[in-house]
């Protein structure tokens, strides 16, 4: 199964400000990730370039050995259209990109910590509801919890 890593995920790892959260996530990164083929986007990576010094070279560490997508034409066009049914507000158009990457890449699980923008039930039903519609692939959105065997 294919999980797709969002940014607030690897940041979690590092999180002094929320330590109940990055022992979680550093517990389900060092037992649970491998059994998933997991993917970061070149978001992601930019995301992650943007921050200061000392986490940025940590965080950067922790993706390099992952396949990243790249940020296809058909990514923005569907993330646009996230936008334009007011799924995301444009001032959240990186999280509408992750989104759409992937549902493009047919991506079984979209794992976030983004309660606030991405992981909760309307937008979800929503973004199942236009995808459904427009024929793409629905991945479903769970935190790193969900995914413990």
């Amino acid at each position: 199964m294919s999980i797709y890593l969002e940014t607030s995920v690897v940041g979690a790892y590092l999180d002094n400000d929320e330590p109940f959260r990055r022992d979680l996530t550093i517990r389900w990164w060092e037992h649970e990730l491998c059994r998933y083929n997991a993917f970061v986007s070149l978001l992601v990576e930019r995301e992650l370039d943007r921050l200061t010094e000392p986490h940025r070279s940590s965080y950067l560490k922790l993706i390099k050995d992952l396949p990243s997508l790249d940020i296809q034409d058909e990514a923005a066009i569907l993330a646009e259209g996230y936008i334009g049914r007011g799924i995301f507000h444009r001032k959240y158009i990186s999280n509408a990109l992750h989104i759409a990457l992937a549902s493009l890449h047919k991506i079984d699980f979209f794992v976030t910590w983004d309660f606030g923008h991405i992981a909760n039930v309307h937008r979800q039903a929503r973004i199942k509801l236009f995808n459904t519609a427009a024929g793409f692939f629905v991945p479903e959105i769970v935190t790193p919890e969900f995914l413990v065997s």
